[in-house]
């Protein structure tokens, strides 16, 4: 995660795409309606995809490409070849650094669809995991784009928090405010930071699936669950319009149910 945050000279207009999880179609269904051409082209183990945005805007993934869905390895293709044509930027997932572990040969638990990843990775090229792992160690941990007017961020970012890259702030992006506790569904207990965020920096993030889109504080989460058989979507920004696609099907039952978790402890709202 070495790319750089503060992007304060790059100016919009953007579209912000919540958590696509390995949905390949509901991703290349929302950026048509977004928009944007997509083609793909080759053959079975040399498949390339090209994707051409509308005039003047841009595309931003909040993170979590991988794990859950069905084509991880075809959203790492649209995603990355949006990169580096400059169609794209994109922040790292708490999923995507678990993945890039496990690229580098370290012990992780395929757990939370890390198995379905890395069986579909399987059937790809011998470069291709490379070539992701080179990826997702360029992207920055966050994005502090015009002027200071928006940030994106994984699970989110505090006000005080822009500008910064320290552990911390790392682990903050990646995985939001937490206990250290597991729940009872022996996930994280995580805390409703943007219920406290009084920043005037507009933070879009996701991490935390929710039924709809909606805006808390400046703050706005866009991960819609398209895994869990709901919706893939995304921000039109400044226009602040949120554009969905409904999920094929389920992929994943999701464990814990959907919505904002509570506020910490001694939260003041």
């Amino acid at each position: 995660m070495l790319g750089r945050v503060d992007r304060r000279d790059e100016w919009g207009p953007f579209d912000i795409i919540g958590d696509v999880h390995g949905c390949a179609g509901e991703l290349e269904s929302l950026l048509v309606r977004l928009g944007y051409d997509v083609r793909w082209s080759g053959v079975p183990g040399a498949v390339d995809v090209s994707v051409t945005p509308p005039a003047g805007r841009r595309a931003i993934f909040v993170g979590d490409l991988i794990d859950r869905g069905p084509r991880a390895p075809d959203v790492l293709r649209i995603v990355m070849s949006m990169v580096e044509s400059g169609a794209a930027m994109a922040v790292p997932g708490n999923h995507d650094v678990k993945f890039m572990r496990w690229l580098d040969g370290k012990k992780v638990a395929p757990t939370h669809g890390l198995d379905r990843t890395i069986a579909q990775f399987e059937a790809e090229p011998r470069a291709f995991p490379a070539r992701v792992k080179t990826f997702f160690e360029a992207l920055p941990v966050y994005l502090w784009l015009e002027g200071g007017r928006l940030a994106v961020a994984h699970a989110g970012i505090k006000d005080e928090m822009l500008g910064e890259i320290s552990g911390e702030v790392r682990r903050f992006c990646l995985y939001g405010e937490t206990s250290g506790e597991t729940d009872e569904f022996g996930l994280p207990i995580r805390y409703h930071w943007a219920a406290e965020y009084r920043g005037r920096t507009t933070v879009v993030y996701g991490h935390t699936p929710v039924p709809a889109a909606d805006w808390v504080n400046n703050t706005i989460c866009i991960d819609t669950g398209c895994c869990f058989g709901n919706a893939l979507s995304a921000l039109r920004w400044p226009e602040r319009e949120i554009v969905s696609v409904a999920a094929e099907r389920v992929y994943t039952v999701p464990v814990r149910p959907f919505g904002h978790p509570p506020p910490r402890p001694g939260a003041v709202i």
